[in-house]
């Protein structure tokens, strides 16, 4: 991986509902750790949980911030996300646009 703190990321999770999902979001962008969280309703998810094999409606969590931010994503998710074990997946994306990355650099600058 890209180890250029300010090299875009992309983080992925999931939470149970709308509501949910824009508490969460609405949070992360207020403290400058993402520029932008797009919210996608209607996902079902099968996963094993507590030996148990479940069947859900998410919502799926697409996160754009940059790598100097994820250490501190990762800390408020352990706070905010309603989740006891949260999804929180990052990835190195290929190609970022540069106008899209300054944008992406700029939202996520920790005021000064």
């Amino acid at each position: 991986m890209d180890a250029a703190p300010d090299a875009a990321r992309w983080v992925v999770s999931t939470v149970a509902d709308e509501t949910a999902a824009r508490a969460l979001a609405r949070a992360l962008v207020e403290r400058r750790l993402v520029a932008c969280v797009t919210c996608l309703p209607g996902a079902t998810s099968l996963y094993r949980w507590e030996g148990m094999v479940h069947e859900d409606t998410e919502v799926v969590l697409f996160a754009k911030t940059t790598a100097a931010r994820v250490a501190d994503l990762e800390h408020a998710f352990a706070e905010l996300h309603p989740y006891k074990v949260p999804e929180l997946l990052v990835l190195e994306p290929a190609h970022v646009g540069a106008p899209y990355l300054a944008w992406l650099r700029a939202a996520v600058a920790e005021e000064r």
